[in-house]
């Protein structure tokens, strides 16, 4: 249900806007939405052009290009944790890009790309520093064109403490944003992703690739990391401990949760910003969703009470995940009205 007032009171959807989303009766919960769209659902092909670009710290990031026409706008996706180029959300969202001969790129993290960057750090949900650098190589490219921004589950935690820590300056560099699952209070996504079905699921898949990056970074750079203890990681809490604070900063997980989610700066955002979140996400608990009162005027929430985490499955079976990419479309596409 889409709430620009508090989530209880469902507005009617704005003109040219895709319907409130609804998941087809066929998949139920969000599990079941989350998995089946990730795994099962077939997504359109997309031709990337690769694009790397050398740091100044001697670190590199890589860049997949969509060409559509030039000086028609620019839509950067930032990727999920362990996501990339082709996640099936990349897809589906660059095929639509490519439709309406807009131009887009995906922005892998450091280590993302299918090669491990060169330094010890690596990639994380606080990062806006690494947001506004891949922003203005991105703007560098067509300075004249409309560059628009969308974080994925990580990436859209990210891109959103960039646009509040930016405030009125993010206009600069984007006209528009969005950020669909992102875990908005990660210290609440953290601890959900380390209980229960979730734990066994979601967490064991995303540490066998996190727990082999880190363990190639201790191998490659002695006495940074400890091998054997994030070897033995089976949480969340104890990787970021181990890795993600050690490597960015932070005191520990709880530190880093703290410190780096986006929530509490979504009242400094000024820039026109859709922010998604399914209420049945697995990866965060609806409790922990902003209501109105804590965003600015410039951030419109939707949160629909189905969808799963990056998921929005929709059509009879077996399905499609037009929905989301739609939605995106329009938001981007009401600057231009």
């Amino acid at each position: 249900m889409p709430v620009h007032a508090a989530p209880s009171l469902p507005l009617a959807p704005a003109p040219n806007v895709p319907d409130p989303y609804v998941a087809p009766a066929w998949l139920p919960g969000g599990h079941l939405q989350t998995i089946y769209t990730s795994l099962i659902i077939s997504v359109p092909p997309v031709t990337y052009r690769r694009e790397r670009l050398e740091l100044d710290d001697g670190d590199f990031l890589d860049f997949d290009w969509v060409d559509g026409t030039p000086g028609q706008p620019v839509v950067v996706l930032f990727h999920g944790l362990e996501g990339d180029s082709s996640s099936h959300y990349a897809h589906d969202l660059m095929s639509h890009v490519r439709q309406k001969g807009w131009n887009g790129v995906v922005a892998h993290f450091r280590g993302c790309s299918g090669e491990d960057n060169r330094l010890p750090r690596a990639y994380f949900a606080g990062d806006s520093a690494e947001i506004e650098r891949i922003l203005r190589h991105v703007k560098g490219h067509t300075p004249d064109a409309p560059l628009y921004a969308v974080g994925v589950s990580l990436g859209g935690n990210a891109l959103l403490r960039w646009l509040g820590e930016s405030g009125e300056a993010a206009a600069d560099l984007v006209g528009r944003a969005a950020a669909v699952s992102a875990p908005l209070d990660l210290t609440a996504a953290g601890n959900a992703l380390d209980q229960g079905f979730n734990r066994s699921v979601y967490t064991a898949r995303f540490l066998v690739t996190l727990k082999a990056k880190a363990l190639r970074k201790a191998a490659q750079f002695p006495g940074t990391l400890d091998a054997d203890a994030i070897a033995a990681a089976t949480t969340f809490r104890e990787f970021d401990t181990l890795v993600t604070a050690r490597l960015h900063g932070y005191r520990d997980a709880g530190d880093y949760w703290l410190r780096a989610s986006a929530k509490p700066v979504l009242p400094a955002i000024s820039i026109p910003t859709l922010v998604i979140n399914a209420r049945n996400d697995p990866f965060l608990p609806s409790a922990a969703l902003p209501a109105a009162a804590d965003v600015s005027p410039s951030v419109t929430l939707e949160q629909p009470e189905t969808g799963g985490h990056v998921a929005f499955p929709s059509g009879p079976f077996p399905g499609n995940i037009d929905w989301l990419p739609r939605r995106l479309m329009k938001h981007f596409d009401a600057q231009h009205r």
